[in-house]
């Protein structure tokens, strides 16, 4: 059974996971392996947005590795595993100025024979969770002048690391975001990976977790559409899109088509839920309102991927 028969087959009834924990216990259960097969079986096996949404991040994680490996042409046996270490991975790059390469003032020097990262991450989804958090750091300038950026693997454990959780949003509160303090801790030269941590890491990441995270929402619309007898063409809509979503993931992230594709699938998926937002009613109460409550979780960063969209049809279309 492929994950769209899944999707369709599987019993839809769910009993709520009672915490976080218990969530990523039931994620690594998943039988499928491709990052976006799995970001779709976490939405469908979610009873809320926010946990949805913790299963396609870490979905999007693995696909980023993957895709590391293969720009570098250094792809494992398996490129759609998950993290060998079974570890659960935050990515940490926006500090007090963003998450622009000119504002990453974290650093990455080598001291006395030994790495050595220092810096602040003011922002980091689900850091206070995760056992490795990727940190984005700065190596210096560049001859060019530009910001030399790594991608940082860094214990959560590690002598130096301190992370604070922030005050929970008003939408999708399970999710916990943090600010993650880094004072001279100490890292191997094997847990840098390889590679520009702004071209094959950072600005890859951004489109790959679109797609994933859009993926898990999707799986829980089904799930949801199927569990309270919702119009059929919700369904049917939500599995039209996720079928779009699994094509698309496999293509690079810096394609313009597929940003431009991508936009029209967030397109579709908003005009699908603002057509049907009365089927809600039909599902249990404490649903329907997790559901409203959380539904500003997929307009998040809603101007970057504007501008994302924009500088692509820019580059497909330079006289539009």
């Amino acid at each position: 059974m492929d994950v769209l028969e899944h999707l369709l087959r599987a019993p839809a009834e769910r009993r709520p996971q009672p915490d976080l924990s218990a969530w990523f216990t039931h994620l690594a259960a998943c039988p499928f392996s491709r990052p976006i097969d799995r970001a779709l079986w976490a939405g469908f096996e979610s009873d809320r947005l926010g946990f949805a949404f913790v299963g396609g991040y870490q979905a999007a994680l693995a696909r980023l590795l993957a895709w590391g490996a293969e720009t570098l042409g250094d792809a494992p046996p398996r490129p759609y595993a998950w993290p060998a270490s079974g570890a659960r991975l935050c990515l940490a790059a926006t500090e007090a100025g963003g998450a622009h390469p000119r504002a990453i003032a974290t650093t990455l020097r080598e001291e006395r024979g030994a790495l050595v990262v220092r810096g602040e991450k003011t922002f980091a989804t689900l850091a206070s969770v995760s056992d490795e958090v990727l940190v984005v750091a700065s190596r210096g300038a560049g001859e060019d002048g530009t910001n030399r950026l790594a991608l940082v693997r860094v214990r959560a454990s590690s002598p130096g690391v301190v992370i604070a959780d922030r005050a929970p949003p008003p939408f999708a509160p399970e999710i916990p975001h943090a600010r993650v303090t880094l004072t001279d801790v100490v890292v191997a030269s094997e847990d840098v990976l390889p590679g520009d941590g702004y071209s094959v890491y950072l600005k890859p990441f951004r489109t790959i977790e679109d797609v994933h995270v859009l993926a898990a929402a999707l799986g829980l619309v089904v799930r949801s559409a199927r569990a309270f007898a919702f119009d059929r063409v919700v369904a049917e809509t939500a599995c039209a899109l996720a079928f779009a979503l699994r094509d698309l993931s496999e293509r690079a992230p810096s394609d313009p088509a597929a940003h431009v594709a991508l936009a029209g699938l967030f397109h579709g998926t908003r005009a699908l839920l603002a057509a049907h937002a009365g089927e809600w009613t039909k599902a249990d109460a404490a649903t329907a309102e997790r559901w409203h409550r959380d539904a500003p979780l997929l307009v998040v960063a809603d101007d970057a991927r504007q501008k994302r969209t924009a500088a692509a049809w820019q580059r497909l279309d330079p006289a539009r």
